[in-house]
């Protein structure tokens, strides 16, 4: 059975991510022109913050020398965290994007774009949007149904914590 490098490196690095507290999202190895690039991201359900990322990246790079797993020629290391518009795929993800707008392309229903509000074994609780002055809908989506999701950026979004303290100042 053949196994690609990737496969082979994530065997190996993901015990030290995983003991630094945080998952191992992805790995990838590019040819960036002459030289290539390892790419790791890692994620965890409280974000994973510079000092974390710091810590696994020398982890990680301690490991590749120690073992020449990349090889002789020259590499560079890349750890980092999800992108703002990750693509969810893994039940964690989903998790860890409570509260915030997705994009859902499903089975039969098109495509939807919903606020995650609960996340089960079995699938989601969404609150749709409401369109031109109507109110919000809640729906459940299956995770079967869902064929691709990606969060979704918010730039003007009200937070909870802004539409509280507006209600505060009409109160006072």
């Amino acid at each position: 059975m053949s196994t690609t490098q990737s496969e082979r490196l994530r065997e190996l690095l993901e015990p030290l991510v995983t003991d630094q507290g945080l998952d191992l999202e992805e790995i990838a190895v590019d040819s960036v022109g002459r030289k290539r690039v390892l790419r790791v991201v890692v994620d965890s359900d409280s974000g994973a913050d510079l000092d974390a990322i710091a810590d696994v990246s020398r982890a990680l790079s301690a490991k590749l020398d120690e073992t020449n797993a990349m090889g002789d020629a020259a590499y560079d290391l890349e750890v980092g965290t999800p992108g703002a518009e990750r693509l969810l795929t893994e039940h964690r993800h989903f998790v860890r994007a409570a509260d915030r707008l997705v994009r859902f392309q499903l089975a039969e229903d098109g495509e939807v774009v919903a606020r995650i509000l609960a996340v089960d074994t079995e699938g989601l609780d969404v609150e749709v949007p409401g369109v031109k002055g109507r109110k919000p809908t809640t729906r459940r989506i299956a995770f079967p149904e869902i064929e691709k999701a990606r969060v979704q950026v918010e730039f003007n979004r009200k937070d909870k914590a802004d539409k509280q303290d507006m209600t505060e100042e009409e109160e006072a």
